[in-house]
């Protein structure tokens, strides 16, 4: 079995507008670095939308109604300070959390070792009646829904890297004791949520704030010693990863000082968790990382990670 990689041309007509950071330039940084020799034997698939029944375990139907009137038919619409929305942006969203869908699907087929999704917009924010944070859908509380619905799986877990806290993911999960949440993040950052004694219902939220300019040894010492034993005793069935970028040393939307080692080391931790309690089955999503280059290299670490599992 092989790693599959997912996305969609409509995932490039989100415009977000001329100096945006959450650009369509950087699914295409992402996806010109998986070109390389070495990723030549990824498996390449489409994204399907994702339907109305896949979103609504998440998001209430008028809130995804709500969300999918706000699209214009021309132009720009902010959604709130930060989330913009465009003619393509609705069919991207789709495209978005299709992508984590179909991901899950093919893993737990067997038709795929373990999955990437390379999309946009990104979701982790986007809490269950409301878009923020440059996100619309929720796309890996939704994957995750979609795993116990379609797949009868009862214990799912995301583990989310980004430098900001998924606080739609953790609103999503924390009254569900079989939902597991985990979150390495800057704190104090936005969206100013992720405090260490927010733990959900049954312990099943796992918050590790790190300081400004935390670096490798911060961030692995609390993977080492809180996030994976947490993971480990949780025993999913499934990971689910929210692959934000935006921790690395050359992002400039904060101030951690992670490395492209730092992902390819997180993403094997995980693999290893999910080789014990989970039958390795890992799906990715890509979330935040706005420095192109940095974005790119670092992506290319965490595709290798899951390549060599």
């Amino acid at each position: 079995m092989v790693t599959g990689l997912f996305s969609h041309s409509a995932c490039f007509a989100h415009d977000t507008g001329e100096g945006h950071p959450e650009c369509p330039e950087r699914l295409r940084a992402v996806l010109a670095r998986l070109e390389a020799e070495e990723f030549l034997y990824l498996d390449r698939r489409e994204a399907p939308r994702a339907t109305a029944e896949q979103i609504t375990r998440v998001h209430p139907g008028d809130f995804v109604d709500r969300v999918l009137r706000s699209i214009p038919t021309n132009g720009l619409r902010y959604v709130d300070g930060d989330t913009v929305v465009s003619p393509g942006s609705g069919e991207a969203a789709l495209r978005a959390a299709g992508a984590v869908c179909a991901a899950v699907d093919a893993v737990m087929q067997g038709d795929l070792r373990n999955a990437f999704c390379a999309i946009r917009p990104p979701g982790h924010h986007a809490e269950p009646d409301q878009a923020m944070g440059f996100c619309l859908f929720n796309n890996v509380a939704i994957g995750a829904q979609h795993a116990r619905a379609q797949w009868g799986l009862r214990r799912v877990a995301v583990i989310d890297f980004d430098v900001h806290h998924g606080n739609g993911t953790q609103a999503a999960f924390a009254a569900e004791p079989d939902l597991f949440y985990a979150s390495t993040h800057q704190y104090p950052l936005y969206p100013g949520t992720g405090a260490a004694h927010e733990k959900g219902v049954a312990e099943n939220i796992v918050n590790l704030p790190l300081r400004a300019f935390a670096g490798s040894a911060e961030f692995r010492s609390a993977v080492e010693k809180v996030l994976l034993p947490k993971l480990e005793g949780f025993a999913p069935e499934l990971i689910l990863i929210s692959a934000g970028f935006d921790g690395h040393i050359s992002d400039p939307l904060a101030q951690m000082q992670l490395l492209d080692q730092d992902y390819y080391w997180v993403t094997e931790q995980l693999l290893k968790v999910a080789e014990k309690t989970a039958r390795g089955r890992v799906v990715s999503a890509l979330e935040g990382g706005y420095d192109l280059n940095a974005l790119a290299s670092a992506v290319a670490a965490h595709v290798r990670a899951l390549m060599l599992a």
